[in-house]
């Protein structure tokens, strides 16, 4: 994969994710803060960071239970520990910082 189109697909990744992410959790405060960054804080104050690493080609995540790596495979973004799924990963982990339900799929 090129860069440019690495970058493609990561912008249209974190997009996808900013807008689930407003329609999930209409509370949280969720800002596209320059190219590849999006945080996210949620109303018990934590936070969530979510950015392109160019490099790696890969899509990192900060969460509160730690960092998270994916990588582009067969057309999806992948985590390279357990091969998770993007936004079923990042559901996942913000449903327990939250501590309510986010469903990032459904959107």
């Amino acid at each position: 994969m090129t860069e440019s189109e690495f970058e493609s697909l990561a912008e249209a990744a974190l997009s996808a994710l900013e807008r689930a992410f407003e329609a999930s959790l209409p509370g949280a405060d969720v800002q596209a803060k320059g190219p590849g960054l999006l945080e996210i804080e949620f109303d018990n104050g934590t936070r969530m960071v979510i950015n392109r690493h160019g490099p790696a080609r890969e899509i990192w995540v900060a969460a509160k239970s730690g960092g998270f790596h994916f990588r582009r495979q067969s057309g999806q973004w992948r985590d390279t520990r357990d091969g998770g799924e993007l936004f079923a990963v990042v559901s996942r982990l913000a449903s327990a910082q939250a501590g309510e339900t986010v469903d990032l799929l459904a959107r």
